[in-house]
């Protein structure tokens, strides 16, 4: 008996070791990484300047045309992520101006992402490498992960929690710098097609106060950067347009750009535009906002 309980102590000795191992080396690899995705980017990345950026979800990625700007003369980017909600978006925010960025102005998307105060499970799983290695990371975390202290203090945890985001296939990506089509075309994802799933109701959402939103707001004040706010474009046919106005009910400083683009040839689908809707967004957004 005495021989088994030594036996099963030296695998769970193992299998201790090689989770920290595993952890040690995962976080390595990330720590080194720049070019899979916009977050390892800005953390492993020297600072820039910008004239401006581009923030928000898929609606802000798909959207706003960087190079546009650049052919006026001004320095973009577009950090818009897939899926991500502004509890993210207001954490790339903290790690940009931590990373010492010079930013003029920053287009924000808030239109459908701001009817709630979730967050994106995809998105969040990236800022998990460096959970013990960046304290603005663990900081903004620990404030509203339940699970904070597994991932934090259980060796290697964070990365299996999260396989499909951080696992062995996007490490190994990361280690052998395999490029990525995040950072392509100024952070800038053009979908392309028109007329797939044209419907969409909005009359099960509500918009409402957002304390996300609001520290968004706040870390531009603080740092004296110019924020444009804007709702996006959706096709004619959806339902419930009247969430746009609701918005300025509660922040009046959004600017309703629903209708700067409203023929359903420029959209992809009913909430996405495709390349060309995008340009003439982006174009209009470039004609009222910088050069009016």
């Amino acid at each position: 008996m005495k021989q088994f309980f030594v036996f099963i102590g030296k695998i769970l000795l193992v299998l201790l070791v090689s989770a920290f191992v595993l952890d040690f080396s995962y976080s390595y690899v990330y720590s080194k990484s720049k070019s899979r995705n916009k977050i390892e980017n800005i953390l492993n990345d020297k600072s820039k300047e910008f004239d401006v950026i581009m923030l928000g979800s898929s609606r802000a990625n798909n959207h706003f045309v960087p190079q546009l700007f650049i052919e006026k003369g001004l320095k973009a980017y577009n950090y818009g992520m897939s899926g991500s909600r502004l509890q993210e978006t207001a954490l790339v925010l903290q790690l940009m101006l931590e990373k010492k960025y010079t930013i003029k102005n920053i287009i924000l998307e808030v239109d459908l992402n701001i009817n709630s105060e979730g967050y994106s499970e995809g998105t969040r799983a990236r800022f998990m490498p460096y959970l013990k290695s960046n304290e603005t990371v663990a900081n903004y975390y620990n404030e509203i992960i339940p699970e904070f202290k597994s991932l934090y203090y259980l060796p290697f945890y964070r990365f299996i929690r999260n396989d499909a985001q951080i696992g062995f296939r996007q490490m190994f990506f990361s280690m052998i710098n395999k490029p990525s089509a995040d950072l392509l075309n100024e952070g800038f994802y053009a979908l392309q097609g028109e007329g797939q799933n044209m419907k969409y109701d909005l009359t099960k959402y509500a918009p409402k106060r957002n304390k996300d939103y609001e520290l968004i707001k706040n870390l531009c004040k603080t740092n004296n950067i110019n924020l444009i706010v804007v709702s996006t474009p959706m096709c004619s046919s959806v339902k419930g347009i009247s969430y746009f106005e609701k918005i300025k009910y509660i922040y009046p400083e959004v600017h309703n750009c629903e209708h700067y683009v409203t023929e359903d040839k420029y959209f992809s689908s009913c909430g996405h535009m495709n390349e060309a809707g995008a340009r003439v967004f982006t174009a209009k957004i470039i004609e009222d906002f910088f050069f009016n």
